[in-house]
């Protein structure tokens, strides 16, 4: 790979970086919606966490697979990492569009497997390309772009059903003949098209440098002798062992930081409906008003992410990324074991509805969304940036993947502990797996605080 690579201007960077909007807008969808639609084909509370198994495990298998292929591929008319990017995006929106037409609690599973091992296809790539491109002064700002992308992906994601059911034409009552509202319906097709178009854009204004003469050799002599599938396990081998000591010290970090996210993930809408309601009832209007609210409150978490996530930039420099870091998880942490003590009905201020008559207030459950927010933006990139000075630059597809699994490992092992045993220890109580997450972020925060950091190498 290229070692000398030119400064790129600002919009060359959100131009290569743009496809990372559909991908997370069809994560955000997910993350808002996914437990509801379990729900409403009839899943019980105990078992949403297994119905979540697809994306940590196809994340485990997938992603260093993906990053070490990627390391080894390389075509004069499409590239290193787009081919992938391109192929995610395709399978992800055909997963999109049907989603919402899931007729049994299985087929939404298969499709979320689906879904998720083609958004794990698009995204492994998308952190290898960071490196690839830009020259190590640019790299915190290629993944800060990403975390920003991410936050407007999301945050767009998780407000969509909201702003349909403002516009007038539907209502929260509206259902389809499955149980699952109108509203989902139509969220899901707009994920599809964000997914492919942003891609697309992507993928065509964006030109990868290509490989060196050592690289291409050894990708033409992999190819004659059928050894890429050896290459990439060996590949994968060789990076485990060689790990460098600065992943590893992130390894509790990610454990903490993931295991806490995917229970709020699972279990919000059911704590708010049960916090703010008093129910957990599917068929309730609450619940459906839960769904909505959860999707309001993730979308305005998100909002904060995109908003200061180029302000860690300069603050990452100033006071080091590693005590950025453990604060913004500090504050993320605080603000989920302060949820069930706010107010759903307590108004903080208001602002007109810019999608129809009226007002939207904003009442004090959405605390909870700015130190969300900032521990969102900080996590989505600053770990990446931590690492990325020290990974060798031929192999950093392969790593970034290794690096992916301390994400979907804690995940896993958060699913069986929580079906099995952790829920009844929790009293059942959704409410109490949302502080469980708020603990868990709290201690990742600081963890962060013993990673040994070399200043002068990754400034």
């Amino acid at each position: 790979m290229r070692k000398n690579k030119p400064k790129m201007s600002f919009a060359s960077i959100m131009s290569m970086n743009f496809g990372f909007f559909g991908i997370q807008f069809s994560f955000g969808l997910q993350q808002s919606n996914m437990s509801a639609i379990y729900s409403y084909l009839g899943a019980d509370p105990e078992n949403l966490a297994i119905l979540w198994l697809a994306g940590p495990v196809t994340g485990l298998v997938v992603q260093p697979i993906i990053g070490a292929v990627s390391d080894g591929t390389w075509s004069p008319r499409f590239g290193r990492r787009k081919p992938f990017f391109l192929a995610g995006a395709i399978l992800a929106s055909l997963a999109l569009i049907f989603m919402p037409f899931s007729s049994s609690i299985w087929m939404a599973a298969g499709l979320l497997w689906i879904l998720d091992a083609a958004n794990n296809i698009a995204m492994e790539p998308y952190r290898a390309f960071i490196t690839d491109m830009l020259p190590k002064k640019q790299h915190s700002l290629g993944f800060l772009m990403q975390s920003f992308f991410t936050g407007l992906g999301t945050t767009l994601a998780n407000f969509a059903p909201a702003i349909i059911v403002s516009l007038g034409f539907l209502t929260l009552q509206d259902k389809m003949d499955n149980g699952i509202p109108v509203f989902t319906y139509w969220a899901f097709g707009i994920g599809a098209f964000a997914s492919i178009a942003t891609i697309l854009f992507s993928v065509l204004t964006t030109k990868e440098y290509p490989p060196t003469e050592e690289e291409l050799l050894q990708i033409k002599e992999d190819k004659e002798k059928g050894n890429v599938l050896v290459r990439t396990f060996e590949d994968i081998k060789i990076a485990f062992v060689k790990m460098p000591s600065t992943m590893k010290q992130l390894i509790p970090v990610q454990f903490l930081t993931w295991f806490g996210m995917f229970c709020y993930w699972q279990y919000i809408t059911l704590a708010l409906s049960k916090s703010l309601f008093g129910t957990i009832d599917a068929e309730s209007d609450f619940f459906a008003q839960a769904q909505v609210l959860t999707g309001n409150i993730n979308g305005t978490y998100n909002i904060v992410c995109f908003s200061v996530a180029f302000l860690l930039v300069p603050l990452a420099t100033r006071v080091g990324a590693k005590n950025v870091h453990f604060i913004s998880l500090l504050l993320g942490g605080l603000s989920l074991l302060f949820l069930p003590y706010l107010d759903y009905t307590q108004q903080l201020f208001s602002f007109g509805n810019p999608f129809g008559d009226g007002v939207i207030e904003v009442s004090q459950i959405y605390l909870v969304s700015f130190g969300l927010g900032v521990a969102w933006a900080s996590m989505l990139a600053i770990p990446y940036k931590l690492l990325a000075s020290s990974l060798p630059p031929n192999k950093t597809g392969v790593y970034m993947g290794i690096f992916n699994m301390f994400i979907v490992i804690p995940m896993i092992i958060q699913i069986f502990s929580m079906q099995y045993f952790l829920y009844d220890l929790l009293g059942n109580n959704p409410v109490n797996v949302i502080v469980l997450a708020g603990i868990c972020l709290s201690l990742a925060g600081v963890f962060t605080l013993f990673i040994k950091e070399n200043l002068k190498e990754i400034y």
